[in-house]
């Protein structure tokens, strides 16, 4: 098994050369914006959206979720910058399983997000039962847990690796793939394309019902269909290559005819995958703004809170045109129909 894990001297390590400049890199942007905005978010839901709806209940715990993933970035950022990690293997197993615990967890949040609107634009009459909170709690919970159950078994397979004087802390994709592979087949089926399937499902009777019921140039329309893009988004540009290549790296590892620069390439691409998945935390950031206009209200009420009139008046048009830029949509004093049920 040894000879899985280790490159020949006449190998070319891209893949190296990319967890060593590349991912400090990336994981640092993601966590500046991620802390900055995720913060800003969950004080937003905190102080200024009380009582919270079914639908701010979620949207608060996947807020949750990833600040819990920013918050272990700087020591992936230290590990890769340095190459050695000195943390111990509980610390290691730890933080790559905030990694997937995110990862999954955002998924199935997201996926609960999709059902719920569903539920309140093709079912309308059941809209107001969905925005209890008793709901918002029991599928949050649910979430919690199916996640721990997804990923807890993870814990007992990821390890460090001696590899001459430094300490290597291993990838779950990078252990022993005869391990982990029918695991991770598991985990790609079950964790993201049975919530890709119900997603898409969702969406697409979303759409044919806001095709019949109103004109194209509604604002809710505009607005959900933006929603609708935005969550595919995040699903396909995220999440569909982390999955596919990680895939082909446990493939690479588990085959005795794929040679040194097969797997080398592989891995490089499977590593290039990794921080883009973790880039849903920026994309959830937009999709806060998104799902509600009072969301906007809330953030131009608590940043303006100590402003003059006049620096207030700057900021609020300023924040108004780049939201107009961005997504194309009116300001947040506009009504939207089908957002009635969302904070």
């Amino acid at each position: 098994m040894e000879k899985h894990f280790n490159g020949s001297a006449d190998c070319y390590t891209l893949d190296l050369y990319i967890k060593h400049h590349y991912l400090p890199i990336m994981y640092g942007v993601i966590f500046l914006v991620g802390v900055v905005g995720n913060l800003l978010a969950f004080t937003v839901y905190l102080v200024k959206l009380r009582p919270w709806k079914s639908s701010s209940i979620i949207m608060v715990n996947l807020v949750v979720a990833d600040l819990l993933y920013t918050l272990s970035l700087p020591f992936l950022v230290q590990f890769y910058a340095t190459m050695n990690w000195t943390l111990g293997e509980f610390m290691c197993r730890f933080l790559r399983f905030c990694f997937y615990f995110n990862l999954y967890g955002s998924i199935l949040f997201l996926t609960c997000h999709s059902i719920f609107r569903y539920i309140a634009v093709v079912h309308p009459l059941k809209a107001a039962q969905i925005q209890r909170k008793r709901w918002g709690i029991t599928v949050c919970l649910a979430v919690w847990a199916i996640s721990l159950v997804e990923i807890g078994p993870m814990l007992s397979m990821i390890t460090t690796k001696k590899k001459g004087n430094t300490t290597v802390c291993l990838d779950f994709a990078s252990n022993d793939p005869n391990v982990i592979w029918w695991y991770g087949w598991i985990l790609t089926v079950l964790g993201y394309l049975v919530p890709l399937v119900v997603v898409c499902f969702c969406y697409n009777r979303i759409g044919n019902t806001l095709g019949i019921s109103l004109s194209a140039k509604r604002p809710s329309r505009l607005r959900t269909q933006k929603l609708t893009v935005m969550i595919l988004v995040v699903f396909i540009v995220c999440f569909l290559p982390y999955h596919i290549l990680r895939v082909m790296r446990v493939h690479s590892l588990r085959s005795n005819t794929t040679s040194c620069l097969y797997r080398r390439g592989v891995n490089a691409a499977y590593t290039l995958s990794r921080p883009l998945a973790g880039l849903n935390i920026v994309f959830n950031l937009a999709l806060y703004t998104l799902s509600g206009d009072k969301f906007q209200q809330a953030f131009y009420s608590l940043v303006t809170v100590t402003m003059e009139p006049f620096e207030e008046v700057q900021l609020a048009t300023s924040l108004n045109l780049l939201i107009r830029l961005i997504w194309n949509q009116p300001s947040p004093s506009a009504t939207h129909v089908v957002d009635s049920y969302l904070p």
